[in-house]
């Protein structure tokens, strides 16, 4: 039976009286896209930086491509590439110079490391730029070049946080398409994000909300696991109707998109557009319909943030 490339038991990471991550469990499968999906300040950084040895666990084991983890770090740092959120590099060196020096760090000789830089350029599309020094690229020209020298090495395991916080929606979606390659070749890659849409493509994803883990699986089963039904409603006078609501206790959360409401209703109402109507007289006549779930739901759901 394969060993899963990272496995995590009751961790704990403490700063003074502050916990910063509490019982964390984690079992990530060799390959998989494995998202961690939290609002800034829930843990995901000090969990990726646990996982690669650069913080000291408070208790709790940590093994990562089959090394004890921090005992171990220094032979890990040879298996990872680790991709942060802010741009790391070097603006006045050029794109090949940079990764040059990559390549170098690992120990890479040189007819081996011409011929990565080669390829590396290619795959990202860098091959027209490889002459140009870095301050001048373009926010997503830096993120291309950030993941090429994040795996010039070929990392067994891909360590990415926040990667597409400063690039727009279609270079978001290309740097996806780029990691599903990786993901396809055998690499794992473990990615923190707080954007739904990109939770949303990965194969496993963890729920992190003040430290903890609060939901663990396929972004599909989440959905389908989360105990509600979710209706959308189109209404007058819809922030009063939020208000109204909110305050059952058989409703989880109520939020408004555009011109309609999205109502979260436990799952033991039975009929909950026909208690929705009973409920509320003004929704008699209104237009309501089952809604398919959202990991924004499935967050709501599982994290403290339903009623506020």
């Amino acid at each position: 039976m394969t060993l899963p490339a990272i496995m995590a038991e009751n961790v704990v990471k403490q700063f003074g009286n502050f916990t910063a991550i509490d019982d964390i469990n984690l079992s990530v499968p060799k390959g998989c896209i494995y998202g961690f999906l939290g609002p800034n300040g829930c843990g995901k950084s000090t969990t990726i930086r646990v996982l690669t040895g650069l913080l000291r666990p408070t208790s709790g084991r940590v093994n990562v491509l089959g090394l004890n983890i921090p005992g171990e770090a220094e032979q890990l740092r040879l298996k990872i590439g680790y991709m942060t959120q802010k741009f790391s590099l070097y603006d006045d060196l050029t794109v090949e110079e940079n990764l040059q020096f990559m390549g170098q760090i690992f120990g890479m000789r040189t007819n081996e490391l011409n011929r990565r830089v080669s390829e590396q350029s290619h795959t990202y599309g860098l091959d027209q730029r490889r002459k140009q020094r870095v301050s001048g690229m373009s926010g997503g020209q830096k993120q291309r070049l950030s993941l090429a020298a994040a795996t010039m090495h070929r990392p067994e395991l891909l360590f990415l946080d926040e990667p597409t916080s400063a690039v727009d929606p279609e270079n978001r979606r290309e740097f996806w398409e780029q990691l599903f390659d990786l993901s396809a070749q055998g690499t794992t890659i473990l990615v923190t994000t707080h954007y739904m849409d990109e939770a949303e493509r990965c194969h496993r994803l963890a729920i992190m909300d003040s430290g903890f883990i609060r939901a663990d699986g396929e972004p599909e089963k989440l959905m389908a696991d989360m105990g509600v039904n979710v209706l959308e409603v189109q209404a007058p006078e819809l922030r009063r109707l939020k208000e109204k609501l909110i305050s059952f206790p058989q409703v989880r959360s109520a939020a408004q998109l555009g011109v309609r409401l999205r109502v979260l209703i436990y799952q033991d109402v039975t009929e909950p557009v026909s208690w929705l109507r009973q409920s509320c007289s003004e929704l008699l006549n209104a237009e309501i319909s089952m809604a398919r779930p959202s990991l924004e739901d499935v967050f709501v759901t599982v994290t403290g943030e339903g009623r506020q």
